[in-house]
């Protein structure tokens, strides 16, 4: 004989009633606004401890800063040297990216090219760009040509192996239905693993970009004048020699700023227009 025991539909409690969010839930859900209040609050400690300091070679405060920083956008010195720099770091990182395709692609089409991808980025991504600037100095001369010397090896490797772990990671019931619809050589990596692996890619192309970024700026604190002219990183080096600190953090600053304004504008977009939208996590 068997016993039934009857089944009741699951009810919320009596007192359980959605209330709307309040102004503050609101705005706490807002992570723009979370992060420019962060942003605010780091400012605001800038300001209180070098106005403790009360030591201006040393540590600035933040609205001297911030007035440094107005002197040099009016004065056209900023903007000038960030597209100089911003210009440089384009040619090298994009030289970089076309560079970690060829040598992936290579990877993913025989044994011999995986072979030769994983020994060179065994060998090479752990080669800080900066430990190359005696050779670029040697073969390219002080210029433009040693920057994206350095751009480049800055960016090929991390980017070729982000690239290549994504290619390894795509599922084999993935693979076979590309087989299966009859897609090979190209095709078959447009549509199905660069789809596939795109969250890998992303993370090696922003992981390029900031090695690119600190790369040049270090680089041209070293080399960076090319017939007079010069970016980001040697306007710091300059202001530091005459003692223009202030100047020296607005550099710093503005160096953060792009910074920031790539990671949030460029590289969040196409998240949110890729991996986000089709629904992946990397």
């Amino acid at each position: 004989m068997s016993l039934e025991l009857p089944i009741r539909a699951t009810e919320p409690p009596p007192n359980a009633v959605e209330r709307p969010l309040g102004l503050a839930e609101v705005m706490y859900n807002i992570g723009a606004l979370r992060k420019t209040l962060l942003l605010i609050a780091l400012a605001t400690i800038w300001q209180l401890y070098a106005t403790r300091l009360d030591n201006p070679l040393l540590f600035p405060t933040f609205s001297a800063t911030l007035e440094a920083l107005g002197e040099g956008l009016a004065s056209g010195t900023l903007p000038l040297r960030a597209a100089f720099t911003l210009k440089v770091l384009l040619v090298g990182y994009g030289a970089g990216v076309s560079l970690a395709a060829l040598f992936t692609a290579f990877a993913i089409g025989s044994r011999i090219g995986n072979d030769l991808l994983e020994t060179l980025t065994a060998m090479f991504n752990p080669l800080p760009a900066i430990a190359l600037l005696p050779l670029a100095l040697l073969w390219f001369g002080l210029g433009n040509g040693s920057l994206i010397f350095v751009l480049v090896h800055s960016v090929l490797w991390p980017v070729a192996l982000s690239t290549h772990s994504g290619f390894k990671s795509v599922s084999p019931t993935l693979r076979m239905v590309g087989r299966n619809y009859g897609l090979s050589g190209p095709r078959y990596v447009a549509q199905i693993l660069i789809p596939a692996a795109f969250p890998c890619i992303l993370t090696g192309l922003k992981n390029g970009w900031a090695f690119a970024w600190r790369t040049l700026i270090a680089a041209e604190l070293v080399f960076g004048v090319s017939s007079g002219s010069g970016g980001l990183g040697w306007f710091i080096y300059e202001n530091k020699n005459q003692l223009e600190i202030p100047s020296v953090f607005a550099g710093l600053l503005t160096v953060i700023l792009i910074g920031l304004a790539v990671e949030n504008l460029v590289f969040r977009t196409i998240e949110a227009r890729t991996v986000q939208r089709w629904g992946m996590h990397g």
